[in-house]
């Protein structure tokens, strides 16, 4: 007889699994939706404790030095990484630089401090009390750290500035690319059991282990400990807040839903930011930007810009209301597409972040008085508003509900 915690539910469709060992490097699948239910990495705390030193010793390097120069004549401007949230608070956009600095710069240093703080004890055998919590909020903070958008970002800064002046890379944008490369690397080696089942050793919770597994039954959505309905209104274990399914999942993402298409209408139709070359304005709405690119006959860029600004959001509102409408209308058609596609659409939302990204750092770089400036416009709020709100949308969407229609009656 096995007791429940030697089970485990997937968090995309709620199937049941048995956890088993895994060998070195291997990685359990839900036989129902095919999505990854937990993984062995091979000396993931040791990875984890590196990768994550080396991106603090980066994201303080990254702070210490130029990020961009840009040169035009005898005229040199300079940036730091900081630049582009006090440039957009200059120009009265306080939204869109709490935004900035938020994703690009508060959240991942908070990423890399939180896996520090839970791994290094843990290498001696030791955890704090605060573990659970800490680590609960970093998988909480994971979608929102923003590091590989905004090196896209750059990219593009970089391409669009070339016609006007010469673009000079200082050594911050390397220590950010190699930052970008080691949280990845620390995301990658991050085996969350083996981290929940170490601190579950050393503490006084042990979940329900005595109670063998039946019927009814609810899985913490953060740390994935399996308990009988009813027993907990936290988990006893991370302190996550316990229900069979999201509250009101349904209504909330219609309402996020619907307030995000509507602020679409006005993000396109005001301009994101103005540039301003010897005297005279040129106003860019999101279209616009991607035409001159395209006039530019930079195709790749211009592809880049049209699929993460025009195509995502549309896409994900789109894809969004076809899932609720198919849990609605209690759709049992092929369940597991319809979760592959909430995956996608979940993963790919952030990355329409890259215009508001491009703006913050055009905005600090050219400000070459008379000559050439750059002012953020009343369209990037609204954009901003848009990816935002859709992915809180993603995140108040329940994938279970797809399946909750599917289920047979011995299950």
């Amino acid at each position: 007889m096995h007791s429940v915690s030697d089970w485990m539910t997937c968090h995309e469709c709620d199937a049941l699994h048995e956890v088993i060992e895994l060998p070195v490097n291997g990685k359990a699948e839900c036989s129902q939706c095919g999505s990854e239910l937990y993984r062995q990495v091979n000396h993931s705390l040791d990875k984890v404790l590196v990768f994550s030193l080396t991106a603090l010793l980066l994201f303080v390097l990254s702070h210490l030095f130029p990020f961009l120069s840009m040169k035009m004549g005898e005229r040199i401007e300079e940036n730091v990484l900081v630049s582009a949230t006090l440039e957009l608070l200059n120009q009265g956009f306080p939204e869109l630089a709490v935004l900035v600095f938020l994703t690009s710069i508060l959240f991942p240093f908070l990423v890399i401090a939180g896996l520090l703080y839970v791994v290094l004890p843990l290498i001696f055998d030791r955890h704090f009390e605060s573990t659970f919590t800490v680590f609960r909020w970093v998988k909480k903070l994971f979608p929102w750290s923003l590091v590989g958008v905004f090196m896209l970002g750059v990219l593009v800064a970089i391409v669009k500035l070339m016609d006007l002046a010469t673009v000079i890379p200082g050594p911050s944008l390397f220590f950010m690319a190699g930052l970008l490369v080691t949280m990845v690397a620390a995301q990658a080696s991050l085996d969350e059991r083996l981290i929940w089942h170490r601190v579950s050793e050393h503490s006084r919770v042990k979940g329900d282990e005595h109670h063998p597994v039946k019927h009814g039954l609810t899985s913490c959505g953060s740390c994935h400990l399996v308990l009988h309905n009813d027993q907990y209104e936290n988990c006893p274990r991370c302190g996550e807040k316990l229900s069979l399914r999201k509250t009101d999942s349904l209504s909330r993402t219609w309402a996020l839903l619907f307030t995000a298409a509507l602020l679409y209408i006005p993000a396109n139709i005001y301009p994101i930011m103005t540039v301003t070359q010897f005297g005279r304005g040129n106003p860019d709405t999101i279209m616009s930007g991607v035409v001159h690119l395209i006039e530019a006959q930079l195709w790749g860029l211009a592809l880049l810009v049209f699929f993460a600004s025009i195509m995502v959001p549309v896409l994900k509102l789109l894809v969004m209301a076809y899932l609720l409408i198919s849990i609605q209308f209690k759709s049992c058609w092929r369940p597991k597409d319809r979760t592959l596609l909430f995956r996608v659409t979940e993963v790919v939302g952030a990355w329409s972040m890259i215009d508001i990204f491009l703006i913050g750092i055009l905005i600090s770089l050219v400000k070459l008085d008379a000559f050439a400036t750059i002012e953020a416009g009343p369209g990037a709020t609204f954009f901003a508003a848009v990816v935002v709100i859709t992915l809180f949308a993603a995140h108040s969407f329940d994938s279970r509900l797809i399946w909750d229609n599917c289920r047979t009656p011995h299950e």
